[in-house]
């Protein structure tokens, strides 16, 4: 077996709108909007009436696709804990980006929490850690 490429990541939310407005701002274009109710998220959820509002977001250059996803049915569901770093599963997105500082400085005054501030990987990298909506945690990466 051998993966082509990566389709899409998928990132389930509650605030569609605020995680939609979060990405657009790292410069992501909308691809496409939808309700989904059909027999495949049923299967895929494991539950009967499953329905969702999608939203399709295409990374700048095309390299990939962000699926963000609310779930109207099922609704509730209890508040996750906050994310850490060594948790078990998939934490975090990482975005290469140019004038590292420039783009923190942006995401400070939007109010996001940035955990790590910009620091310097041997020489090699610039790495900064900052926490968007739903505590999705985004690793901006510029390489020296």
């Amino acid at each position: 077996m051998k993966i082509q490429r990566i389709d899409h990541i998928g990132v389930v939310v509650d605030d569609l709108a605020k995680a939609k407005a979060f990405f657009l701002d790292f410069g992501f274009t909308v691809q496409g909007e939808a309700e989904e109710q059909s027999e495949l998220l049923d299967k895929v959820v494991g539950l009967k009436g499953a329905k969702s509002q999608i939203v399709f977001l295409q990374a700048p250059n095309n390299q990939i696709i962000l699926e963000l996803t609310k779930f109207l049915h099922p609704a509730d569901e209890p508040t996750p804990k906050e994310t850490f770093m060594y948790s078990r599963g998939i934490k975090h997105i990482a975005f290469v980006v140019e004038n590292i500082e420039g783009v923190v400085a942006k995401v400070k005054k939007k109010g996001w929490e940035v955990f790590v501030d910009v620091y310097n990987y041997e020489n090699t990298y610039k790495l900064c850690y900052l926490r968007g909506p739903e505590d999705i945690i985004i690793e901006l990466v510029e390489e020296l």
